[in-house]
């Protein structure tokens, strides 16, 4: 019979200790409720927005892929929003003030309306298991997470009305 040396065995243990758990809220979970201070000023809390399919979208500014499909998404809030959609801006970096810059910037070339909020020590992403951006987490009217999509290229804005096309019809 062969034995396990305690060296090789501690060697395991620590490497999966250094490993990073996936904290990802699995799909049909609830998602966890978070209040968040909001561009426009207050809070805005996930619970208080119960009976309307929330996407939420984790950007950073310095993430090219976020910065390339923040206009498409405005397009995809201003087509379902009248269907009960609500998407969610959540920026990820410490200082805000870099965020309101660029979103400043880009008015003469698109407006954003929807809700852009700000989790400056990254709270929020860490609960919901956020490791890149642009991360995306949709929620269904009964506050359950449904899909969640990570990354962006070219594209990936299809298959998010495909989502929301069908989250909305529930």
């Amino acid at each position: 019979m062969r034995t396990i040396r305690p060296s090789a065995l501690l060697c395991l243990v620590l490497l999966g200790a250094a490993l990073p758990a996936s904290a990802a809220v699995p799909k049909g979970a609830p998602a966890p409720d978070f209040a968040l201070p909001a561009r426009s000023g207050g809070d805005v809390r996930l619970s208080e927005l119960k009976g309307q399919v929330v996407m939420i979208n984790f950007w950073a500014t310095w993430c090219g892929p976020c910065r390339q499909e923040m206009p498409l998404l405005e397009q995809i809030h201003a087509k379902y929003e009248p269907l009960g959609f609500t998407l969610l801006g959540v920026n990820v970096e410490e200082d805000s003030a870099a965020a309101q810059a660029w979103l400043e910037n880009m008015s003469g070339t698109f407006s954003v309306t929807f809700p852009i909020l700000f989790d400056t020590k990254n709270g929020v992403a860490e609960q919901f298991g956020v490791e890149g951006m642009p991360s995306s987490v949709f929620v269904d009217r009964e506050g359950k997470v449904r899909y969640v999509h990570r990354g962006y290229k070219p594209g990936d804005e299809a298959e998010y009305a495909e989502m929301i096309r069908s989250l909305v019809k529930e």
